[in-house]
């Protein structure tokens, strides 16, 4: 996001010193993996650290760009509430994005979703309506529907399923980092499928400048999965904003291969992070084992967040 657009729409006056919180939103480092695939030895596997957003996941950039949106079309005013479905992450933006804006936000959360999740949506003052975790997030936008239907004028449904903003933030945004951070060199493109935003909107961007990139698409490989934010799409609420002719395969991932790659890459990279990030690194190297072993690629992934707020999860002392 430009850092005037950010001043613009807070409010903060041209030369004031420092940053606001939005303006930090977006230009994530690009980490190089040193150790985890260290069988691949002509292949470089980069990932963008989305945890230095200040809401602590990728989902600060489509949140800001879905409620700019909102704001520059009148949907979103004075005087509504935000409200949306969410897993956890998207709702911490909207919180988070809602306080520093001074707009209140109410969140419809599968009761599922991580304790660490559920206390930070509180700590930014947010209204939590939970939902039944057995549902997942389909259940989560089944009852933010029926409440917007009741009150449509209470509410900005932002509706991260189905808005175009939530894809153009990651074309505008992701997939420019990437290609400047790799000095044009990526060769791959691979990222998880949720509301599919970031995996679209990068992937469109990316082909654009260079169509030899192959894009790969992960998802779980089965309907209940532990992958918090992913979509088992051919049982799931299809989100208005996937496209599958864009990816150049799809490729499923397991639950369990990654809650083990997530000590791995603790233990190996000195990097904390959640299991989605995992998973997208098991993709990864799913892809790494096609590519013939003499040939070079630069693979770059999105690690959605950290693994801060999965600590109290089962998985580490399981796996």
């Amino acid at each position: 996001m430009p850092a005037a657009t950010a001043k613009r729409e807070s409010g903060t006056p041209s030369g004031a010193i420092g940053q606001s919180v939005l303006e930090r939103i977006g230009n994530t480092p690009l980490l190089r993996l040193e150790r985890v695939g260290h069988e691949f030895p002509k292949i470089e596997f980069a990932a963008k650290a989305e945890w230095f957003n200040p809401g602590g996941s990728v989902k600060d950039r489509p949140a800001l760009s879905m409620i700019q949106a909102g704001l520059a079309s009148g949907a979103l005013r004075p005087g509504k509430t935000i409200i949306d479905a969410t897993s956890g992450n998207t709702g911490i933006a909207y919180a988070m994005i809602g306080a520093a804006m001074g707009y209140p936000v109410a969140l419809c959360v599968p009761d599922s979703a991580s304790h660490e999740r559920k206390r930070i949506l509180g700590a930014f003052g947010a209204e939590i309506i939970f939902t039944p975790g057995d549902e997942g997030t389909d259940g989560a936008i089944r009852r933010v529907q029926k409440i917007v239907g009741a009150e449509p004028e209470k509410y900005f449904y932002a509706d991260q399923y189905s808005n175009p903003a939530n894809w153009q933030a990651h074309y505008r945004g992701t997939a420019n980092e990437i290609w400047e951070q790799t000095a044009g060199r990526i060769t791959h493109f691979v990222a998880g499928l949720g509301t599919s935003g970031t995996f679209v909107g990068a992937t469109r961007r990316l082909r654009e400048l260079n169509p030899a990139i192959r894009c790969i698409s992960l998802q779980p490989d089965a309907s209940f999965h532990g992958l918090e934010g992913w979509k088992h799409m051919e049982t799931a609420i299809r989100p208005a904003i996937y496209d599958d002719t864009l990816a150049d395969e799809d490729i499923a991932v397991s639950t369990e291969d990654a809650y083990r790659l997530v000590k791995r890459i603790a233990r190996e990279e000195g990097l904390l992070v959640s299991p989605s990030a995992a998973a997208a690194l098991a993709g990864c190297f799913a892809v790494a084992k096609k590519i013939p072993r003499e040939q070079h690629a630069v693979i770059v992934t999105v690690f959605a967040d950290s693994g801060a707020k999965y600590l109290s999860e089962r998985f580490w002392d399981e796996y």
